[in-house]
């Protein structure tokens, strides 16, 4: 049995990938930009240089069993990426296909956030659990949903999109999936983003953010001026909380999760974050639910959670 599995997480910024071993230790792991090249042929040439160097490094060459991808819109049952919102490649796209062929090693894909989620029961703060929701803030709002201990994937591959639940259902702001009012349009780091932006054009508080270039504002400049004690900053982390209390309230009622797991960049904001959350979560929890579902942040190291979790699926890559 070769003893190692590759695990790459494909993101709408950075792609990350890592070696891995039975354990879960990840030996060694880099990133490239996933979107330097337009080109899906490209990329996946970067991506082929970029781990063949890390095996080789590594002593790893020949001992990989199977390579585990987690991508937007992969499909665990087909090996294909369906549709992108953040990245500009030509879709339906056979990727577990153009890897497995270019590696000549057995590929196995499934959506960035369920690869986040197998990593985190594997490995991290769901360990023991059956019954969790991972939703992860990035570029996006994932989710990946575990019930009776299996991952949920559907009938097609595609359960599991909780970012794309409509949270205003009047004059919501336009999702990249086409839809308006998504919970991603609010609640990613682009959509405090948005959110910034919308707080300064109607609104004459004054505000650090100002200072910046309107069309630049990240949700990084956001938490750095809301932890500088910036007033307009940490309403706006008070209005992104409370949608995501709202939603979290909902999803339990669907699965009864033990806990809701937090997982990407915003996650880190700590109690501007987590405070209005929890509070607009139990404020709209049906009363059977009440205090039941813990709010946990991702035991994981960014890096390597979601590669831990795409590496699980290496070792099944048939």
């Amino acid at each position: 049995m070769k003893p190692y599995v590759v695990g790459v997480d494909i993101g709408g910024t950075n792609t990350v990938f890592g070696i891995v071993d039975a354990r879960g230790a990840v030996i060694a792991s880099s990133s490239i930009k996933t979107l330097k090249h337009n080109n899906v042929g490209d990329f996946i040439d970067e991506l082929h240089q970029g781990i063949t160097q890390l095996m080789e490094q590594n002593d790893a060459v020949g001992k990989v069993a199977g390579i585990g991808i987690g991508a937007p819109n992969a499909n665990y049952y087909t090996g294909m990426i369906e549709k992108l919102v953040n990245i500009p490649w030509p879709t339906p796209l056979p990727l577990a296909r153009m890897v497995s062929e270019k590696f000549g090693i057995p590929v196995a894909i499934t959506n960035d956030a369920n690869a986040a989620a197998i990593g985190e029961m594997t490995y991290g703060a769901a360990r023991g659990m059956k019954n969790f929701i991972m939703i992860t803030l990035g570029t996006g709002v994932g989710s990946g949903i575990v019930i009776n201990g299996q991952m949920v994937y559907g009938h097609d591959g595609f359960a599991g999109e909780l970012g794309h639940v409509i949270m205003k259902r009047n004059n919501g702001r336009l999702c990249g999936c086409g839809r308006t009012g998504c919970l991603e349009a609010y609640c990613s780091a682009t959509g405090v983003a948005r959110t910034a932006r919308e707080f300064l054009e109607t609104r004459t508080d004054p505000s650090v953010l100002r200072d910046l270039p309107v069309e630049q504002i990240t949700s990084k400049d956001v938490y750095d001026a809301a932890v500088g004690g910036d007033k307009l900053a940490k309403e706006i982390f008070e209005y992104t909380g409370n949608i995501l209390g709202e939603a979290f309230a909902d999803f339990t009622v669907f699965s009864s999760p033990e806990a809701i797991i937090l997982f990407g960049g915003l996650a880190k904001s700590g109690d501007l974050l987590l405070k209005p959350l929890k509070e607009s979560m139990e404020k709209n929890m049906m009363p059977m639910f009440k205090g039941k579902v813990k709010v946990l942040i991702s035991e994981l190291k960014e890096a390597d959670a979601a590669v831990l979790g795409a590496s699980a699926l290496g070792w099944e890559a048939k």
